[in-house]
């Protein structure tokens, strides 16, 4: 009896061991400590700021080595409204597009009035789609499922964690995507996105984090490639984001060929 007493305290170390270091989803209780959808929140928060504008610059290279630049100026507020202008090239100078929610348009002033775009098409013509350049929260557009950790390290050295997004619908450009996140910095080094059979469709790389000031900070370059597009590949950089607050009505179909008036007269020069 007294033998039985004193194992007592040993099991209750190594049960509470256990408990630190499985949970529900396989992770250390650190990190369990956080549901999927929680985790996906810190996703977009150091990806997509609520309100900002930026510029960045999105490179097309084929597989001779040939570049295609296109500069776009972009706001977005909310987690379902965004705006953006090209600015160049000159072919495509005073083009915008609108994001409300799941909805697309793009304006062309030659053509005068809006028309709508999917988001698996690609204004660019890249392995970037319309869904990767006018991102809105990934919150709107997939469920959090399900989270685990890898035996992979991180920027941080903690392992990264794996979690497993659910398209909402069947218009989102990807039915699944696996975010790779450093859980010691909260950020995002790797999405792959793939098809409900789990084929890889495109691999997403953040590279280069960067504090860009007034609380903003997130990987100033994204790299994608596709199995799909063997040898080509499109480069994202940003070259300015900061908070930015504007009204709503400049979320409208009716204001799209007016957002050029919205940049600051610094930065037309």
């Amino acid at each position: 009896m007294m033998a039985s007493r004193s194992l007592v305290p040993i099991l209750q170390k190594i049960a509470a061991a256990f408990v630190c270091v499985f949970s529900p989803w396989g992770l250390s209780e650190a990190i369990a400590e956080s549901t999927p959808a929680e985790w996906l929140k810190e996703v977009d928060k150091s990806l997509n700021p609520t309100e900002y504008e930026s510029y960045r610059k999105i490179i097309n290279i084929d597989p001779s080595g040939k570049k295609t630049e296109f500069v776009i100026y972009t706001i977005k507020k909310g987690i379902d409204k965004l705006v953006a202008l090209f600015l160049e090239p000159a072919s495509d100078k005073g083009r915008t597009t609108l994001r409300l929610g799941e909805n697309m348009w793009l304006y062309i002033p030659s053509v005068g009035k809006p028309i709508r775009i999917t988001s698996m098409q690609s204004v660019t013509g890249g392995v970037f789609n319309n869904a990767d350049i006018f991102r809105v929260d990934y919150a709107t557009d997939y469920q959090a499922q399900s989270i685990k950790e890898l035996d992979i390290k991180g920027p941080s050295g903690k392992n990264l964690v794996e979690l497993h997004l659910k398209a909402k619908s069947t218009s989102v450009a990807y039915d699944v995507l696996e975010v790779l996140l450093d859980p010691e910095k909260k950020q995002a080094t790797e999405i792959r996105a793939k098809t409900s059979a789990g084929m890889l469709i495109k691999t997403l790389r953040f590279k280069e984090f960067k504090d860009f000031g007034k609380g903003i900070s997130r990987p100033a370059v994204v790299e994608t490639d596709s199995p799909l597009q063997k040898g080509y590949r499109s480069v994202m950089i940003y070259a300015k984001i900061s908070p930015r607050k504007v009204n709503d009505d400049i979320f409208s179909t009716e204001f799209m060929g007016r957002i050029e008036s919205l940049r600051k007269v610094e930065e037309k020069k």
